[in-house]
């Protein structure tokens, strides 16, 4: 048997393990693949029922985690079967999740786990922590700004300009400013309105949305607020060409692909320009077998989406599909 058959193909957090047909009394343990800090197996045991395994390789750290898992069988046209979602759970061996099945199992079939929580567990017992919220990407756009600069923003000391937004003002440093953004360095550099009147209207954005772009470019966003307003971020750093501040959302996009978000994330990659994740989204989509799952909210996507973009994701399932 070739080594394929042991891969787990993975995105952000979502793993899938394609298995030919399985003869009767048969165990298979999958190559490890990553999700997090750890390296997983899925195993599968068949006899006279279907066993399925969920556990991490040994470490010295211990992840409690939410996911939901799903069996997919191409046998007698696709079924998909769902166990109820499993919330908070330390796994620790092979033992501490196994999904008994009893139902008769032939042709190829699809093991499906989509993470939704990995949390680090305490070793002293104290509170555990999710490692989805460390974003190493958005920690690189906060190491080019200084982090004393934050409290010139939140105290309003010595602000030498004034920005608009849509229901609101807000007090900044044209340095600050200038230093971060080659869009607003050219504005206060060249005799520009905003050079003489010490105002810029952004009145595309509220006020909540541009306080939390100016501690970005601050470098004191909490991670809650960068995750609230990551949109509107994504937008403003692609206006005024704040690039890793544009790249620290695309990161933190790539993160948390869903059936619930997956069209909009992709007309947003289509939109800005994020090649990573446009790719993701077509995976998830297509090889994963996403599509689905999600045939309403598809529906309004190919009657209102960009047309190339809806040639895409067709273009894309013609070049993959394989009958399953």
């Amino acid at each position: 048997m070739n080594d394929s058959a042991y891969r787990v193909d993975t995105t952000s957090r979502l793993a899938q393990w394609r298995i030919d047909n399985m003869a009767a009394f048969t165990y298979r343990k999958s190559n490890p693949f990553r999700i997090g800090k750890w390296n997983w197996h899925l195993a599968v045991e068949k006899n006279r029922t279907l066993l399925i395994k969920l556990y991490p390789e040994i470490s010295n750290l211990t992840p409690i985690v939410s996911f939901i898992i799903r069996l997919v069988s191409s046998f007698g046209g696709r079924k998909v079967l769902v166990h109820p979602e499993i919330r908070d759970k330390q796994l620790k061996s092979s033992d501490d999740f196994v999904w008994t099945l009893e139902v008769p199992l032939t042709g190829k079939f699809i093991i499906d786990v989509e993470f939704l929580d990995l949390k680090t567990a305490s070793p002293h017992g104290g509170e555990s922590c999710s490692i989805w919220s460390e974003g190493a990407g958005q920690k690189e756009s906060y190491a080019t700004a200084l982090i004393s600069l934050g409290r010139m923003l939140s105290e309003s000391i010595h602000t030498d300009i004034i920005i608009n937004t849509s229901d609101g003002s807000i007090g900044a440093h044209r340095a600050v400013l200038a230093a971060r953004s080659q869009v607003f360095h050219s504005m206060f550099s060249h005799d520009l309105k905003e050079k003489e009147l010490s105002t810029i209207n952004i009145l595309d954005m509220s006020i909540e949305g541009c306080q939390a772009f100016l501690s970005s470019l601050y470098g004191n966003i909490g991670n809650k607020d960068f995750l609230t307003y990551r949109l509107d971020l994504l937008r403003a750093a692609d206006k005024y060409e704040v690039l890793d501040l544009k790249e620290a959302c695309h990161d933190s996009l790539l993160e948390d692909i869903d059936t619930k978000n997956v069209l909009v994330r992709l007309q947003t990659a289509k939109l800005y320009h994020l090649q990573r994740l446009k790719i993701c989204c077509m995976h998830y989509l297509v090889k994963f077998g996403k599509i689905y799952e999600i045939q309403e909210e598809l529906n309004t996507f190919i009657q209102s989406a960009d047309r190339e973009l809806v040639w895409e994701v067709f273009n894309e399932v013609l070049s993959v599909w394989k009958g399953f």
